[in-house]
């Protein structure tokens, strides 16, 4: 009995040491294979992009997210491709790193085109697992966050990986306005794949390593006979200036991960939520230094940023398209700890004119913070629209009904500060009470008209003007006439178009207590499938 029992006992002992010889061996292939996918197209390639001051994917997706906060999806994925030998290149995650992750405790999703791997190329496979993450994402409700260097759909494969382009854009259409979509461009991305970020709803781009065009320099030259280069057409410098394309740009990778991050700190997870709240402890909010911003001349300029450090929280304003028509200032901060974007003209750049490419770039910010329930203030000091042949044509009629529809459409709580000029159609648009504004204040040296003093006297008096034995010295006293007159906010706070006149020094303070009052703001909209927007 005992024999049989000792010899039991050797037979599962036996059995058990096996099994384990067994599941070692897997485990040593499972691990041999993550080891493999880990390293990309290779030490060399690895090599070959930090030497073009480029980080990899992996270490992109390390700096960004939380210290092991980081679960890849499909890191054992490879493409279904044999034409052009490419059955013979084989490598693991096949191009993109793809999962999830938190950034300071938040949820996020995010992919990294690995550059090592084909260059970045899309692929029908590598395209899925973008399709992945960002399915999950809208699922879930929380940010994507798309790493792109490519450069551009995997040639060998021909319309599948075009198909895979369009499966990406059709997402990002779904997603948009459900959850936030953040696109960092870190090196090429050219073709096709400009569209995807395209649609996001910021760009950032890392200056002298990253571009984005449709065709590049080459195609150029062939069509157009000109001579440019890639950072001429497309870098980052040139997007963040002149087409507006990109939102923020970066010196390096680590720099754009820290603006990425930052950012986020100011948007909430989805369309459902609120933006994340900091905490702040209230005191009598008077900034004296605002009464002192305004020049007593009115045609002279004054920093509106100046204005914003003065009402917002200290050091919180993070500005978006700084270098692009800097005659409208836009960006977010935060007012006693709460997340709230800023629309405000600068009278240091044209005077803060509106034109065509500010009224696209404010109508853009306004868009995005309504979708996310980030309240809206305004600060307005705008003389008018930017008259012209050159705004005519390029269509400023079409472009200033963007903003207007924009901020009419918004149902966030939506405030404006009028701090001096407020003239003509432009005084409608920046939020007036007149499109659904909530508050509406002015500082008392507002000038709130169909247009300024010295063209309405003109227009006005004109026959008196000119029947006057000096028109000079008659018009100045018709100028004064109509400025004493009109040229001030008390006529529009008569009829209750402004809810306020207040002292500068009491703007924080007003409108910490205003939106604490509007913070649960409900609006109900007319049944429709959507509004056909002025684009």
């Amino acid at each position: 009995m005992a024999n049989t029992t000792a010899l039991a006992f050797f037979i599962f002992a036996q059995g058990k040491y096996n099994t384990l010889i067994f599941m070692d061996k897997k485990l040593e292939i499972l691990q041999s294979k993550l080891a493999e996918a880990k390293l990309g197209g290779g030490q060399n390639r690895m090599d070959a992009q930090h030497k073009k001051g480029k980080l990899t994917a992996r270490e992109r997706v390390h700096f960004l997210l939380d210290e092991n906060s980081f679960e890849e999806i499909g890191a054992l994925v490879t493409h279904r491709s044999t034409d052009f030998g490419m059955a013979e290149q084989q490598f693991l995650g096949d191009g993109v790193v793809t999962g999830y992750g938190t950034i300071n405790g938040r949820l996020v999703y995010v992919f990294a085109q690995d550059f090592t791997v084909f260059g970045g190329s899309l692929s029908e496979t590598h395209a899925e697992k973008i399709c992945k993450v960002m399915d999950l994402a809208v699922k879930n409700g929380a940010p994507l966050i798309g790493l792109n260097d490519s450069g551009g759909a995997r040639i060998q494969e021909g319309v599948n990986s075009l198909g895979g382009y369009a499966d990406i854009f059709y997402r990002n259409v779904q997603a948009s306005g459900v959850i936030p979509q953040i696109s960092a461009i870190m090196g090429p991305c050219a073709g096709g794949a400009v569209y995807s970020p395209a649609m996001t709803d910021f760009i950032m781009m890392v200056e002298g390593s990253s571009y984005m065009f449709v065709t590049g320099p080459n195609v150029v030259k062939t069509v157009t006979n000109e001579e440019v280069t890639s950072e001429e057409l497309g870098g980052a410098s040139t997007h963040a200036s002149k087409s507006g394309v990109t939102h923020l740009t970066a010196s390096n990778d680590m720099d754009c991960i820290f603006k990425l991050k930052k950012l986020l700190s100011y948007i909430p997870q989805n369309c459902a939520d609120k933006a994340p709240t900091l905490p702040y402890e209230l005191g009598d909010e008077y900034r004296d230094l605002l009464n002192s911003i305004i020049p007593e001349n009115a045609n002279h300029p004054y920093d509106i940023k100046a204005v914003i450090a003065g009402i917002t929280d200290a050091e919180s304003f993070f500005e978006i398209h700084e270098q692009y028509a800097e005659n409208i200032v836009v960006g977010f901060a935060r007012l006693a700890g709460r997340s709230i974007g800023i629309v405000a003209n600068q009278p240091m750049n044209l005077a803060g004119v509106l034109d065509v490419n500010s009224s696209k770039k404010a109508a853009r910010f306004v868009r995005f913070c309504d979708c996310f329930n980030i309240p809206l203030l305004v600060l307005e000091d705008v003389p008018g629209f930017l008259p012209g042949t050159d705004q005519e044509w390029n269509a400023i009629i079409t472009n200033g009904a963007k903003l207007l529809y924009a901020f009419s459409e918004a149902t966030v709580p939506r405030i404006t500060v009028i701090t001096r000029k407020a003239y003509g159609g432009a005084y409608d648009v920046m939020n007036s009470k007149h499109i659904g504004a909530d508050m509406n204040f002015a500082w008392p040296g507002a000038e709130i008209a169909v247009m300024g003093a010295k063209g309405a006297s003109e227009i006005i008096f004109k026959k008196e003007i000119d029947a006057a034995a000096d028109p000079a010295a008659k018009l100045a006293e018709k100028e004064r006439q109509y400025a004493d007159t009109f040229a001030n906010p008390y006529r529009a706070a008569a009829r209750g178009f402004i809810d306020e006149v207040i002292q500068p020094r009491d703007t924080r303070r007003k409108l910490i207590k205003a939106f604490a009052m509007l913070e649960n703001k409900a609006v109900a909209r007319p049944k429709r499938k959507h509004g056909n927007v002025p684009l």
